[in-house]
């Protein structure tokens, strides 16, 4: 192996490092902004005048939704691993639909609580609160659909090998990160209200 290959093989290892670790990084301030928001309506529902509400029964389907999402992902991230570029795809065709199922059941659960007189703003805090929550995960979950496309697009261009699926990687680790933050905010929306 000449030396040029060993020093693009260094370079490249770093800049996977560089990427994991500004994703880590993204994390860690997406989970303090929440961790910020649900302490801010643990400490407003403690100030009285706040309406106890029932989840629509649409969280509940979006839940399921982004819970085979991960399934799926992994999917993909282990038919990478194994060259298998057939399943690769098909996983992450899957994951997106799945990804999508999840928005739609999401706005269905805002549609729900605007028929209920349930507003983000006008009305009792725990509405508010709700949307907040809510909608700052699907903002961020927005963001794991652009990078899934972007997968997506390079996974049916063959971009992809055991030897390269670096990409993938990231996209999988921000997606079960997304689906773990939705089940932190989904068991905190149902058991503290």
């Amino acid at each position: 192996m000449s030396t040029l290959n060993i020093n693009s093989q260094e370079e490249k290892q770093v800049k996977e490092k560089a990427q994991k670790f500004l994703l880590w990084l993204a994390i860690g301030s997406i989970v303090m902004l929440f961790a910020a928001f649900t302490s801010a309506y643990i400490v407003r529902k403690g100030d009285g005048n706040w309406n106890e509400l029932n989840l629509p029964s649409t969280f509940y389907y979006s839940t399921f939704f982004i819970l085979i999402s991960s399934i799926t992902m992994n999917w993909a991230l282990s038919s990478a691993k194994k060259n298998d570029q057939k399943n690769l795809t098909n996983a992450l065709v899957l994951t997106f639909v799945f990804g999508l199922a999840f928005v739609f059941f999401q706005f269905s659960s805002w549609s729900h609580l605007i028929s209920n007189n349930i507003y983000f703003s006008g009305g009792n805090a725990s509405g508010s609160y709700l949307y907040v929550l809510s909608g700052l995960h699907l903002v961020h979950l927005f963001g794991g659909m652009i990078g899934l496309s972007v997968v997506l697009i390079k996974s049916f261009l063959k971009k992809y090998s055991s030897e390269n699926y670096h990409g993938i990687q990231l996209c999988a680790i921000y997606w079960h990160f997304l689906d773990f933050l939705w089940i932190y905010l989904f068991l905190f929306l149902l058991l503290i209200r």
